[in-house]
């Protein structure tokens, strides 16, 4: 009896020693490089759901995020834009505004014309390291829902934990689905935009008292 309390003892001090280690880990992975920046604005950098396609203008969702963070948010959407035309655009449309926030939103385009994800994965990180390079944050929208381009969420995912930047999982969640919060089969109304703006919001925030400090 005496060594199976002792193998027991064992199990749990491991149990506890390899929870620890996934703790710290988890810290770890949430360093922001360039949490310090010294932009001025956020920039939105997007195609059509950045855009804010099928809302007015100011229904969008970088302005639905300007209303929340109560800073400039700056709306460089493109209806259409694939990754790789948002990569000949990002120095242009995004960095040249002197951005202490970018947040990237691509793939629809991509996945709807046949891109192979990996080389929207790869442009999304080379978007990635030109802002960061340029000395912004940078969060990394994932547009999936549910089972829709989950394939896409675990590689935005690892895009994020890799090159330390904030992301912001699942925007469409509970929106393709819900006929009040669409303005067609794919792009949000107003209201739709408002809970993307949310759940952006909800991701940057943490990193944004820590740059207010």
């Amino acid at each position: 009896m005496p060594c199976i309390r002792l193998n027991r003892i064992n199990l749990y001090g491991f149990m506890v020693f390899f929870l620890a280690l996934s703790f710290f880990a988890g810290c770890a992975r949430k360093e922001i490089v360039n949490i310090n920046s010294k932009g001025k604005i956020i920039v939105c950098f997007g195609d059509s759901i950045t855009f804010g396609y099928g809302a007015n203008k100011g229904e969008d969702y970088p302005a639905h995020l300007a209303k929340l963070v109560g800073l400039e948010v700056i709306n460089s959407g493109i209806d259409g834009d694939t990754s790789q035309e948002g990569l000949k655009r990002i120095d242009t449309d995004a960095l040249d505004r002197e951005p202490f926030l970018v947040i990237i939103e691509f793939g629809g385009n991509d996945f709807l014309r046949k891109v192979p994800k990996e080389s929207t994965l790869e442009n999304i990180s080379k978007m990635v390291d030109k802002a960061q390079a340029a000395g912004a944050m940078v969060a990394v929208v994932d547009i999936s829902a549910g089972m829709l381009l989950g394939d896409y969420r675990a590689g935005l995912s690892k895009l994020a934990r890799t090159k330390g930047t904030i992301y912001v999982p699942s925007i469409f969640k509970g929106i393709l689905t819900n006929p009040n919060l669409k303005s067609d089969f794919i792009h949000p109304n107003a209201q739709g935009y408002k809970v993307i703006a949310e759940r952006v919001y909800k991701a940057i925030l943490p990193y944004l008292k820590k740059r207010a400090q």
